[in-house]
């Protein structure tokens, strides 16, 4: 188990990680639990409050410290329920194609954990986690020896201008946008309309590559969490040489320590070593396994029973992103041979029921729902308290700032509904503004909360119309400006620990955009005043305004109804050895999985 007291780290707090830090930015995709005592599970995601820290050369270099007893050979085989929606880096924004990224991806920069709460950031491609000068505004990094793509091209900073280039394309619509907005402003894609595949680049004064291992970042203001920022999957290497722009997303070329073999979208993948990936140059991952087998379509309950009874395969096999199925987590908590096998925390999604504000524009609906929804049957439908906590307002008790008694629609108090304060709002609205189209995904998970969102709202007067959605494409689909919904259950985590990273990506104006995360599509002056009077304070100042915002967004604008805050309960077979809980993804702790036998 690594300690970062194993490798010198550079002391430098960045932020406070009060719980999970969420890689991969973050639309939770389906499942989740922990342990079943709520407050007991918010002390300890509060208690997990530790400084990250900027790792040095030394923190960067590799091997990673080895895994205790780990070996090496054979396959993994994955259970997943929603195929992919996406492989290309820049495209990578959920939660399940983040945990695919840190076997396939490298980037300048990762996260590295020690299993104890302590996170830091390291540099991966990079030899380094950043150079900051001119008072944070500019960053400079080093590319690392010896680091190549899977057909042993090596990675030059050549690759490292296209991979950021390529993300200003029309193509690209569905990753994360923190770094192209810094470098060029909200309206980026004008800087770069064809996302640097033609004769035009980015100017030296924004980035700069000054020979084939250097790469400079110009801000016009300081940028200190750009070094997180660049972990992210979506900023992760496209090989110039390899890349196919729109073909990319099916047959991505590799970096890091497994490479694709078979990818059959929606149905399989089969990931195999990648040859020129060199354990010498990542501090981070580990190459013990030949393989991962990826089943899609495998439901939360075929998983969980398979896991329970391991037996053949199973043994040898994971949950992803899914999590032990409600109905059967007293069969696994009730076996202590069952329960040593299980990975549980505090995860640090959100989860709300998102109205659309281009057509629900009616606040008193917007309120009436939101005081009236039932948490507590929504919960039920997730395992109780192994799979969350009835959710007061639009920050989760991992991210700093959270204010667990922030309250202002009751939740806490009536977590099933305060149905007579919902009907006395609703009284003078039109029948057909309580005519509602609620979109869910096909998934086990979606169809539960179909059931529970349409009973709930009925009690209060609420015309429910439902409309299935494909379960890979969910986001995708929610994500369209112009979607014919009303309304839709999503989940948010941070991207790094900090407000910023959540009120930005979902309630920034100017994110609205098809693929953007703004599913409720605000757009209000006030919020867009103190987002920007934010990002330009010291994180101390900046948390005020944050509050500020939050507190506005929630109760003068009202775009989503908090429901629940998640939380993690995995399952895995008896041979797997190294499993542990990721404070980094809040899943299974991908990079130092092994077969016992």
């Amino acid at each position: 188990m690594k300690s970062l007291n194993s490798r010198r780290t550079r002391a430098i707090v960045v932020a406070i990680a009060a719980g999970s830090l969420a890689l991969t930015g973050c639309s939770e995709n389906e499942g989740g639990s922990s342990s079943k005592d709520s407050k007991k599970d918010q002390t300890e995601a509060a208690e997990q409050s530790k400084a990250v820290v900027y790792g040095d050369a030394a923190a960067s270099t590799g091997p990673a410290e080895e895994v205790a007893g780990a070996k090496s050979g054979g396959t993994i085989q994955v259970y997943q329920e929603s195929g992919l929606t996406h492989l290309d880096p820049g495209q990578i924004y959920v939660s399940d194609a983040g945990q695919v990224a840190n076997l396939l991806y490298r980037g300048l920069t990762n996260f590295e954990e020690d299993g104890k709460g302590n996170v830091s950031v390291v540099g991966d491609l990079a030899t380094d986690s950043g150079t900051s000068s001119d008072g944070g505004k500019t960053w400079t990094y080093t590319l690392k020896d010896g680091v190549k793509d899977q057909n042993g091209n090596a990675i030059t900073s050549a690759d490292i201008r296209h991979s950021i280039e390529r993300t200003y394309a029309e193509f690209i619509f569905d990753g994360p946008t923190y770094l192209q907005t810094w470098l060029s402003g909200a309206k980026y894609r004008e800087a770069l309309p064809d996302g640097g595949f033609g004769s035009k680049h980015l100017p030296d004064s924004v980035l700069e590559t000054p020979d084939a291992k250097t790469v400079v970042f110009h801000f016009d203001t300081a940028r200190p969490d750009l070094p997180q920022t660049l972990a992210m999957p979506g900023y992760t290497v496209v090989p110039e040489k390899s890349d196919t722009k729109e073909k990319y997303d099916t047959a991505p070329v590799s970096t890091g320590p497994y490479k694709i073999a078979e990818y059959k979208v929606g149905k399989s993948m089969k990931l195999v070593k990648n040859e020129n990936w060199d354990p010498k140059t990542d501090s981070v991952r580990h190459q013990y396994v030949d393989g991962f087998n990826f089943d899609f379509g495998v439901t939360e309950s075929t998983q969980t029973s398979r896991l329970i009874a391991d037996q053949g395969d199973s043994k040898n096999a994971i949950q992803f992103t899914g999590g032990v199925e409600a109905t059967q987590i007293q069969k696994v908590i009730s076996d202590p041979a069952v329960n040593k096998r299980t990975i549980k925390g505090y995860q640090p999604y959100v989860m709300t029921l998102t109205f659309n504000l281009d057509r629900v524009k009616n606040k008193a609906v917007r309120d009436a729902i939101t005081y009236g929804i039932n948490s507590k049957s929504l919960i039920a439908g997730e395992g109780g308290a192994y799979g969350g906590d009835a959710a007061a307002n639009l920050f989760a008790p991992t991210l700093p700032g959270y204010e667990a008694a922030y309250d202002p629609y009751g939740r806490l108090k009536t977590p099933a509904g305060n149905i007579e304060k919902a009907k006395e709002l609703l009284k003078d609205v039109p029948a057909a503004e309580k005519k509602l189209v609620f979109a869910y995904s096909n998934s086990e998970a979606g169809q539960k909360r179909k059931v529970a969102i349409e009973d709930s709202l009925t009690k209060i007067g609420i015309d429910v119309v439902s409309k299935e959605i494909d379960s890979a494409s969910y986001y995708e689909q929610i994500g369209k400006v112009a979607n014919p919904y009303d309304m839709y259950i999503t989940g948010w985590g941070q991207d790094w620990p900090s407000p910023g990273t959540v009120i930005t990506p979902i309630y920034d104006g100017d994110q609205i955009a098809d693929g953007s995360s703004n599913y409720a599509h605000i757009n209000d002056p006030k919020v867009q005043e103190l987002i920007q009077k934010a990002l330009t304070q010291e994180p101390t100042e900046a948390a005020a305004t944050w509050k500020e915002a939050h507190h506005y967004i929630l109760e003068k604008v009202n775009p989503a109804a908090p429901l629940w805050y998640t939380k993690q309960f995995q399952l895995y077979g008896s041979n797997i050895g190294g499993a542990r809980y990721s404070t980094e993804s809040s899943y299974i702790d991908i990079t130092r999985l092994f077969l016992k036998s």
